[in-house]
């Protein structure tokens, strides 16, 4: 299982030391807050669209996606 946390900027060394400490945590990889932001965005797309296919959200039009980017 992947967690994804935010923690303050002056905290993250000791917390990083602490979980490198678990036998359990098999790897601890930091990430910028642009790829967390993109994950985020992704997951929120998916969801989204299970949405949209169980019928509860409308789909909009392909063009006027286009015209709002």
């Amino acid at each position: 299982m992947k967690i994804l946390l935010d923690i303050n900027d002056n905290k993250v060394s000791f917390f990083m030391e602490v979980l490198k400490n678990f036998s359990f945590v098999k790897k601890v990889t930091p990430i910028t807050n642009a790829k967390a932001n993109l994950m985020q965005d992704i997951k929120e797309a998916v969801e989204e669209l299970k949405l949209i296919r169980a019928g509860k959200l409308d789909a909009r039009n392909a063009e006027d996606l286009i015209n709002e980017l």
